[in-house]
């Protein structure tokens, strides 16, 4: 099986499909752009969540009181960091035993990272796809792709790459809005996968 996270929810229209589907995890967007959500509307989406379905906060160089105040207010339990972090911010997340997934572009990937998951995305949640043919990735920490994933893609994306976790946003997305289709088809289609 491979597990999937649904990102980039932005209200309870959202969580309502989600709790459906029941992905592995929930992303929360904190980073400015079409996803951003404040604190309170993450808050009041988690309540609203499947407890089951663990909710993650992507940041892009947030400030490290930001990012554990996310956690600490119950709103996530899992950061993601879409940025140019540094291996010291992700141990002092890690000091406060709040698991990391660092996000790296195919050409700058660092499988040294003390993170407890690595995310390749190409790029900004900009919806361009990896050549994942020509990427040799060999890691012992779980491993995440990203990066206009879809219904027509997914399975020889995992087929190529054999995951531990997919991640997709737009891709479950129909006019800029989750599609609760969409979503279904996609969480059922990857726990199918290996």
């Amino acid at each position: 099986m491979t597990k999937i996270k649904i990102c980039g929810l932005m209200n309870l229209d959202d969580i309502k499909a989600v709790n459906q589907a029941k992905p592995d995890l929930a992303g929360f967007i904190f980073a400015k752009g079409r996803h951003h959500l404040e604190l309170c509307q993450a808050l009041q989406m988690r309540k609203a969540l499947d407890p089951q379905i663990k909710s993650v906060g992507v940041f892009v160089n947030a400030p490290i009181h930001e990012m554990l105040q996310a956690v600490e207010s119950g709103a996530v339990s899992m950061i993601q960091l879409h940025g140019q972090e540094t291996e010291d911010t992700v141990k002092q997340i890690q000091a406060r035993n709040i698991p990391v997934i660092n996000v790296f572009k195919p050409d700058l990937i660092d499988l040294n990272t003390v993170a407890n998951y690595i995310m390749i995305d190409s790029g900004s949640g900009n919806g361009q796809l990896i050549d994942w043919q020509n990427l040799q990735i060999t890691t012992n920490k779980p491993l995440f792709i990203a990066g206009a994933l879809d219904q027509d893609n997914l399975e020889k994306t995992i087929e190529t790459v054999h995951p531990d976790l997919v991640d997709l946003s737009r891709g479950v997305e129909t006019n800029g809005q989750k599609d609760p289709e969409k979503i279904l088809n996609i969480v059922s289609k990857a726990h199918a996968l290996y």
